[in-house]
């Protein structure tokens, strides 16, 4: 597979909350102004589109000793945009020289080969698994955006490279952003405190508008290739996003790994199709998937990505003591025997990824999340094959999968057709 920019705005759908101070909950300190470490990291960003321009830029605010040192992107357009963008606001740590600039399909390879100490892998997750593995193997520090591959065979890659990068001392952090949040944080506190006794189910929404809709074929230029195409119009094709579910709708599926301490649940069901046409794609626009935990508890999680529709991005989390419930209102807060109310002052989640992440680099404890953020990726894939299928899909069915989307030897000119849109009780488990 070749490297390709995320044109999408960074998780734009997401509300952080106020953003205040970057400490939140953590016990990390702010390196913003150099207290841990003078040493200057360099960084490299894979993939410039919006996503990876604006991980870059959350990067450099974290800690001001941090520049920007290669980018690598198979369109020079996203390169120029992404740097003219950075050095607005990192004038002296955005100035990428020419020769560290890297365009083609081997992009990633060269930023590797560049000189840094820390990368961004920010393409459609579709590539994740190569990129990763490469960049454990050159030995880099990583921050890889969620999900964390498209199919099982690509996370099962993802894990055994995450075991050599522990052994590297290198550090893993993934975009499962709500994670960060000071709020999302007290309110799982909470939760894992017996706050609302013990879970009897959850129902998470993730309701929105479409990301980015497929251009008309009557955009196609004659000399675009099958995959150039594809990619340009990434988010459409489930091997290069995942699909809506996999690719978005995973916060929430994380969220509710977190609630079960990531637990493995026992099976799943779920429907989902696509019921405004768009011609070429292969992706669902809406899902609504139910996970059934040890103990007849379940989890429900819908999504939705159309027009003219209501949005809700929340979670009601119902225990044998109250509820808890995040996103209505800027506060979570649980209703039940014990009132509680997040009063704290939140932080920017998407910076206090990098926060930590080079917090933990500096003290030489670096972080590795690893095993959960592979494991919200294979909950988001189990949902997927469910709804896919029309199946009750088990765990080991989902850890045993060998549906693989996609071949790893395509090249920027190849002709490529993706599966056909998907057909409950058509499209078989693989």
């Amino acid at each position: 597979m070749t490297p390709f920019s995320d044109s999408a705005p960074r998780r734009t759908i997401l509300k952080a909350g106020a953003a205040g101070v970057a400490a939140g909950l953590v016990a990390f300190p702010n390196v913003s102004f150099g207290q841990l470490d003078s040493k200057r990291l360099k960084l490299g960003l894979i993939g410039c589109g919006g996503r990876g321009t604006g991980a870059a830029q959350d990067a450099m605010k974290a800690d001001s000793n941090v520049e920007l040192y290669a980018v690598g992107d198979v369109f020079q357009e996203s390169i120029d945009g992404s740097l003219r963008n950075l050095k607005a606001d990192f004038r002296d740590r955005a100035e990428v020289d020419p020769s560290r600039q890297f365009l083609g399909m081997d992009a990633y390879q060269k930023v590797l080969e560049s000189g840094v100490d820390v990368v961004i892998l920010s393409t459609p997750p579709g590539f994740r698994p190569i990129h990763f593995e490469a960049a454990v193997e050159a030995g880099k520090h990583i921050f890889c955006e969620k999900p964390m591959g498209v199919d099982i065979p690509g996370v099962n890659r993802i894990l055994a490279a995450s075991k050599k990068a522990q052994e590297k001392g290198l550090a893993v952090m993934p975009g499962f952003c709500w994670r960060r949040s000071a709020s999302r944080r007290a309110a799982f506190e909470q939760l894992q405190n017996g706050a609302i006794g013990d879970v009897v189910s959850y129902y998470a929404t993730y309701y929105t508008g479409p990301v980015k809709p497929i251009q008309p074929a009557s955009a196609r230029r004659a000399e675009w290739s099958d995959v150039e195409w594809q990619l340009r119009n990434w988010m459409n094709f489930s091997w290069l996003s995942g699909d809506t579910y996999v690719e978005q709708a995973v916060h929430s599926v994380d969220k509710v790994g977190w609630a079960f301490g990531d637990k493995d649940p026992l099976n799943c069901i779920g429907v989902g199709g696509r019921q405004i046409p768009m011609e070429g794609a292969n992706i669902f626009d809406h899902f609504s998937v139910i996970y059934e935990f040890p103990g007849n508890v379940f989890a429900t999680v819908a999504s939705r990505q159309q027009v003219n529709c209501d949005g809700e991005n929340a979670d009601y989390i119902k225990g044998t003591k109250g509820t808890l419930i995040i996103g209505k209102g800027a506060r979570p807060y649980i209703i039940g025997e014990k009132k509680w109310r997040f009063e704290g002052e939140d932080n920017d989640m998407y910076r206090q990824e990098h926060v930590e992440l080079f917090a933990s680099i500096r003290a030489g404890k670096p972080v590795n999340d690893s095993v959960f953020m592979c494991h919200s990726t294979m909950l988001g894939i189990m949902g997927r094959m469910a709804a896919y299928t029309g199946k009750r899909v088990s765990w080991d069915q989902v850890v045993n999968s060998k549906d693989d989307l996609a071949p790893d030897d395509l090249k920027w000119d190849s002709s490529f057709t993706p599966t056909p849109m998907p057909m409950p009780g058509v499209t078989p488990v693989v």
